[in-house]
């Protein structure tokens, strides 16, 4: 019996759809997320992502 193993390319990042990228945050509002991060039970990740979405889909620019 002959099976062959199959190993499959891995995905570079960024292929699932997401980026990476660093950005500086003040002291506070690292704590505050990381306190609705206990309270949630979300990642702080995931918290930042929800939190971006709803302000790009809430925002309005004036002239």
């Amino acid at each position: 019996m002959n099976k062959e193993l199959v190993i499959k390319t891995k995905r570079s990042r960024g292929e699932d759809g997401t980026k990476v990228f660093s950005i500086r945050i003040r002291e506070d509002i690292v704590k505050r997320l990381d306190d609705i991060a206990v309270r949630s039970g979300y990642s702080r990740n995931e918290l930042i992502g929800l939190f971006l979405e709803y302000g790009l889909d809430n925002c309005r620019i004036e002239e």
